[in-house]
């Protein structure tokens, strides 16, 4: 059982290197706007810009339909759950029962829960790169130009450059 909360326990107060939703910037004509005006909408802030292109709206559009959870992830998580709660209120292990044992049913369930989330989490990294193409598609062909570089500037990880040139 000490195995099981100590596992919890690093899964839940490890520190998270994502991006932080909430205070992604982009720079437009020297000014910096919110990316994410909530955590439902990733990408929201800069629809008024994107929605001038068509092709840029559509991967912004799609960005944030994947961003979505989905009923899968959800009946995993709430297996997983139910896996846990059933191993808790189980008294005693089974002796020839291997499926409902005490600890399949605590280490199988913490284990859907885990891989539900690292999916989900993989899912939502890997999306990124439709807001980074809808934001290169819109500066192809419209003014004012989006600088935008999906980084935190708190931890340092990742690079952006950009360049501008009016004449």
């Amino acid at each position: 059982m000490s195995k099981l909360t100590i596992l919890i326990a690093l899964m839940f107060l490890t520190p998270s290197y994502a991006a932080e939703t909430c205070s992604r910037v982009a720079t437009i004509n020297y000014q910096e706007i919110l990316v994410d005006l909530s955590s439902k909408n990733s990408g929201e802030g800069l629809r008024y810009y994107l929605e001038k292109d068509q092709i840029a709206e559509e991967l912004l559009n799609e960005y944030q339909e994947n961003n979505r959870p989905t009923w899968k992830s959800a009946a995993l998580s709430t297996l997983g759950t139910a896996m846990v709660l059933g191993g808790l209120l189980r008294t005693s292990d089974g002796e020839g029962d291997t499926i409902t044992s005490r600890n399949f049913l605590l280490f199988g369930g913490a284990t859907m829960i885990a891989v539900s989330y690292l999916i989900y989490k993989t899912n939502q990294y890997n999306n990124e790169y439709l807001l980074l193409k809808s934001v290169d598609e819109y500066n192809k062909r419209n003014t004012p130009k989006i600088f935008f570089a999906p980084t935190n500037p708190k931890n340092g990880i990742g690079a952006g450059i950009g360049i501008g040139q009016e004449f």
